[in-house]
């Protein structure tokens, strides 16, 4: 088979369950299903039955599973180059790093690539120690950050952090009430290097963020010589309808015309633009990257040789991540994101049931808080209904689908969530 040939869309049956159960390291609970193919916001398992996928990767297929464009660039990319380090300059991803600038806000214009939230995360804590010479964190209760040992001491659930004890380096990190400013200004001391935030807590229930806050603690870092970093690692690429989430959150004068650039006329102007950017999921349709954003001055003051990565910027993730971001752009995914969310977050409200408390979120980034566990929810939109959708606390259904789901779809996705609450148990 050339690069050329299309993908075949059958493949000789296999007792493929068993054998990823058999041989896999037993850290996942696996549904007990074999997913072989994707479309959009549309997946196919091994018996040819079709879902509607509100889970999208946990948040990563925002352009739609294979999306053409991303898949022929791919292809093509495969077939010229497929890794270079990043000591050895790389046409595809000067291209990627110039399409991935042009979208952030302004001021965030150098760029640290690896391959996951997590490594964004373990990037932005070295940077945020180089620039400004410290060494303790203030992160959010309920936020999530990752599970690598450096990411993981970010991370506010104590069932993620336990289990690794001292190993878990709590002592460098302050958690404060995500929206509660007393506790901010408290936590901001001088000898903070940084206060990371996600603008929207995913993991910690879908929990929007709210401007007051964000705009203090980005005054206060600039006051106390702290970074502000915002974790868009769930948020970004058009999933809470604007390009990143923080947007949301700019005060009217800051925000630009056509709402994807912060118009401030310097970063050091902005209510809330801050001073790193953690990146991942949606960057590239699919294909594993990462990324640290940040200003100038973050940049400069790490060592060169002060952090690396084998895999980061390679140029297969560079030419998907330069399709993906090209057609969010062109498509205006941001904006179907905010209509569609819309459209969905009304229906969803209209439900007729009283085990619903609350239903919340910022764009496709939706969740239903429930006054019982969602967990049996859940598991019956997969069964009974062929609608994926993931657990965000053990209360609330949270709804993630590709931002190129249909209304239609959507239609038949909260159908499908008020029979299963209404269903007898």
């Amino acid at each position: 088979m050339t690069i050329t040939d299309p993908i075949p869309t059958e493949v000789p049956q296999t007792d493929w369950l068993a054998d990823e159960q058999r041989y896999d390291s037993g850290v996942y609970h696996k549904h007990q299903v074999v997913m072989t193919r994707a479309e959009g916001a549309t997946v196919w398992d091994s018996t040819g039955r079709e879902y509607i996928d509100c889970v999208a990767g946990y948040g990563v297929a925002n352009v739609g599973h294979s999306n053409p464009e991303v898949v022929a660039a791919i292809r093509e990319q495969a077939g010229n180059l497929i890794v270079m380090p990043q000591t050895l300059p790389n046409d595809k991803r000067a291209e990627f790093l110039k399409e991935l600038v042009s979208v952030l806000p302004a001021g965030i214009d150098r760029v640290f690539l690896c391959n996951s939230g997590a490594e964004a995360v373990e990037a932005a804590k070295k940077f945020a120690i180089t620039a400004t010479g410290r060494t303790k964190f203030v992160s959010m209760k309920r936020g999530f950050s990752g599970r690598t040992l450096g990411a993981l001491a970010l991370t506010w659930e104590p069932k993620y952090r336990e289990p690794f004890g001292a190993a878990v380096d709590n002592e460098h990190v302050s958690f404060v009430t995500y929206g509660n400013i007393e506790e901010l200004r408290a936590a901001i001391t001088d000898d903070v290097a940084a206060v990371i935030m996600e603008p929207v807590q995913g993991e910690g229930g879908v929990r929007p963020g709210n401007a007051e806050f964000i705009r203090e603690a980005r005054r206060l870092t600039r006051e106390k010589g702290a970074l502000l970093i915002m974790d868009e690692i769930q948020t970004g690429f058009c999933r809470t309808g604007k390009f990143f989430a923080i947007e949301h959150f700019c005060a009217d004068a800051c925000q630009s015309a056509d709402g994807i650039r912060c118009g401030c006329k310097a970063a050091e102007d902005c209510m809330v633009v801050p001073d790193g950017m953690t990146l991942a999921k949606a960057m590239a349709g699919g294909v594993p990257v990462g990324a640290f954003a940040m200003t100038a001055a973050v940049a400069d003051k790490m060592p060169a040789g002060g952090h690396g990565t084998t895999f980061g910027g390679n140029p297969l993730a560079m030419a998907a991540g330069v399709a993906a971001i090209g057609y969010m752009k062109r498509e205006n995914l941001a904006q179907q994101a905010a209509e569609k969310g819309a459209y969905f977050m009304e229906k969803l409200r209209a439900i007729k049931s009283s085990k619903i408390r609350e239903v919340r979120g910022l764009g496709l980034m939706i969740g239903v808080e429930l006054k019982e566990k969602s967990a049996p929810y859940i598991s019956a939109l997969e069964h009974d209904e062929a609608v994926l959708a993931l657990q965000a606390t053990p209360l609330v259904v949270r709804f993630l689908p590709p931002l190129t789901i249909s209304k239609e779809q959507i239609d038949s996705v909260v159908a499908a969530f008020e029979r299963v609450l209404t269903a007898e148990k």
